[in-house]
């Protein structure tokens, strides 16, 4: 019998990435500039852990907001367990964070001082098995700011190759 058995088997999200990460929102990067991210947990349905554990989910047209003093993930979709029944969750429902109050307030300061928005990065497992949101903190961009944007990275990776080459 080996150290395993009979023990809790470590799940991962995606079986392709092995730090948990469920999706990424890259679109955030390029239309967004991050200037501070915080970690969220979620409040979330057990149908809804189950289909993040199958790596389902989309946050490319998601975004968080702050009311009544509690932060939301909305437009976030994560899509029905197959196997679930009647009790499953809706894809595109609004979903809770849970963030310190510290955290909140300043996000809420940011929004209505400086007219900035709380965009989800990233969600993932953490090593306890928790599902987790990546929220930044972001001003957004202008056409022609993402195109400088893209130009700095490809003469970089350029810069980069020609060094290996070289």
């Amino acid at each position: 019998m080996s150290a395993k058995a009979g023990g809790r088997k470590k799940s991962g999200a995606n079986k392709s990435s092995g730090d948990g990460t469920i999706t990424e929102n890259r679109r955030a990067r390029r239309d967004f500039e991050v200037t501070e991210t915080f970690e969220a947990g979620l409040v979330l349905q057990g149908t809804e852990v189950k289909s993040l554990r199958q790596g389902k989910a989309n946050l490319a047209h998601s975004f968080a907001t702050v009311r009544a003093g509690e932060g939301f993930l909305m437009n976030a979709d994560i899509p029905e367990y197959v196997a679930g029944n009647r009790h499953n969750h809706k894809a595109t429902q609004p979903r809770k964070l849970l963030l310190h109050r510290r955290e909140l307030n300043k996000m809420m300061a940011a929004v209505q001082r400086d007219g900035m928005t709380i965009v989800p990065l990233k969600l993932y497992f953490n090593e306890h098995g928790r599902a987790k949101l990546l929220l930044g903190l972001a001003r957004g961009r202008k056409k022609g700011d993402k195109r400088d944007v893209e130009k700095k990275r490809d003469w970089q990776r350029q810069k980069a190759r020609l060094m290996k080459d070289g």
